[in-house]
Formats: structure tokens, sequence, C-alpha cells
């Protein structure tokens, strides 16, 4: 039986596991940009087992963050492109099955790309339409 040294062992072993690793995590084509569990992005795939809930209801599951903000009023929601000015209500209207994503925008971010009023954040939402 050879005697393998430690230091060369302990490496061989370094290698093999960075290696799998990297195998592991590496993906596949036609896998989504937005990794799943993005804090800022809800993607189809975790609104589909969820087809039965409103909007609201999925982000208050998925991210319940997003509706905790300092102002103590709900974030403004932009749905395909248009301001809606009564959010939660729209959100509420919503069925999961109608979005194809929702992302959330902190109230400086929001304020820097639409302007101002902007002060409990942002919510976009993308329908399948």
């Amino acid at each position: 039986m050879r005697h393998i040294q430690p230091l060369r062992y302990a490496a061989t072993l370094l290698v093999l596991s960075v290696g799998l690793g990297g195998c592991a995590s590496g993906g596949g084509p036609g896998q989504s940009t937005l990794v799943r569990g993005d804090p800022d992005h809800i993607i189809e795939s975790e609104l589909e087992p969820l087809y039965q809930m409103t909007a609201f209801e999925a982000v208050q599951r998925l991210r319940p963050r997003w509706l905790q903000t300092r102002t103590g009023q709900l974030p403004t929601v932009h749905v395909d492109g248009s301001i809606r000015t009564d959010g939660a209500e729209i959100l509420r209207s919503l069925r999961t099955s109608d979005v194809q994503e929702m992302q959330h925008m902190n109230a400086a971010d929001a304020t820097t790309r639409f302007g101002s009023n902007y002060f409990s954040g942002l919510i976009l939402v993308t329908t399948k339409r």
C-alpha cells in the first residue's frame, strides 16, 4: 500500500469538491436569468403553484418584505407600464395565473427611474397579456 502525503491528499479532495460543486450548480440551457428566490423578483415558475391566489396574496407569501414600508403605505403599483393609484386593490384583483413577473423597487430606485412620489417603493407587474 502506497503512503499518500497528507498535503497532496488534502489538495486532491479540495479540487474534487470544488469541481463537483461547480457541476452541481451550473444550470443549463434555457434556464431563466432570474433565480428563484431573488428578493426583488417573483417569476412565473414561483407563481404557478399559487394559481388560485391573487397577486397580493402571492406577494404576502413569497416576498412579505415588499409590503413592509417605513411610511406605512403600500408601494405604488405599475401594471404593464401603467401606474395604478389603487395599488393594493389592483394586486387583489389580479390572479397569479395572469401574472408573468413581478419586480420590487425600493423608493430611491423607483424615484430615480420614474420620478417623485414613490416614497414606499414600487411593484412592477407584467401580465401574460
